[in-house]
C-alpha cells in the first residue's frame, strides 16, 4: 500500500532533492522503515537512540500530529499523505 510522504527541505539531501516520496507501510513505523531502505539516513534523523520520535520532528498523517493519536503504531491509510515537518524554535 503506497503512502506519499512529504520531505522538509532540511531532509532533502537524502532523497536528490525530492519533495515528495512514495513508500509502502501500513503505519508511521513501516513507512519509516521504508524510507530508510529507500533513501538510508532517515531513521537517525527522525528517531532518537531509542526508536522514539525526535523532539523537534513532527509527523503528520493527513493533517493530525502523530504524537496526539497511536505515535508511530499509527495507521497510515493507502493513498495518504504523512509530513515530515521539523519544529521551529525561535523567540
Amino acid at each position: 500500500m503506497s503512502v506519499t510522504v512529504r520531505v522538509p527541505t532540511t531532509l532533502r539531501t537524502l532523497t536528490a532533492g525530492e519533495a515528495e516520496i512514495a513508500v509502502d507501510g501500513a503505519t508511521v513505523a513501516e513507512v519509516i522503515d521504508s524510507l530508510e531502505g529507500a533513501h538510508p539516513g532517515f531513521k537517525e534523523r527522525i528517531l532518537d537512540d531509542e526508536g522514539s520520535l525526535r523532539r523537534f520532528v513532527n509527523v503528520f498523517v493527513s493533517d493530525d500530529d502523530v504524537r496526539f493519536l497511536d505515535g508511530l503504531g499509527t495507521p497510515v491509510p493507502a493513498g495518504e499523505t504523512l509530513s515530515i515537518v521539523p519544529a521551529v524554535a525561535g523567540g
